[in-house]
């Protein structure tokens, strides 16, 4: 056995690739790594992720059996929450407010263009 050797892409479903495109990289900043056709699965491999990152986001075709608008239990980190909050929501982003649990790093939830959650976690 080969074995698993780490995390490359979370997928999250969208109704508009080009729409999410616009929202994880014009507003999050984030940069595309990856964007090429591919009929067969109804759209494009879209794949994105900030700066440096291993990991990557790939903005995924939503389908009936993988619908926009879910908790996709992603988990983004920075370096100051309260800052990036501040940004995002002049920007129009749905976030809710920060968390400051005694023992826990500062976070909050936020929603993309199609409903999807994330989270960012100060590290």
């Amino acid at each position: 056995m080969s074995g698993i050797t780490g995390i490359w892409a979370a997928g999250v479903p969208v109704t508009d690739q080009d729409k999410a495109v616009e929202f994880y990289v014009g507003v999050l900043g984030m940069e595309k790594r990856r964007d090429v056709p591919l009929g067969q699965f109804g759209g494009r491999w879209i794949e994105v992720a900030p700066s440096g990152s291993p990991t990557t986001i790939a903005l995924v075709p939503a389908s009936e059996g993988s619908p926009a608008g879910r908790s996709t239990e992603i988990r983004l980190s920075t370096t100051d929450a309260e800052a990036l909050h501040t940004e995002l929501v002049e920007k129009g982003v749905d976030a809710d407010d920060v968390l400051l649990w005694e023992g826990a790093p500062p976070m909050f939830a936020f929603r993309d263009q199609d409903g999807n959650g994330l989270s960012v976690t100060q590290v």
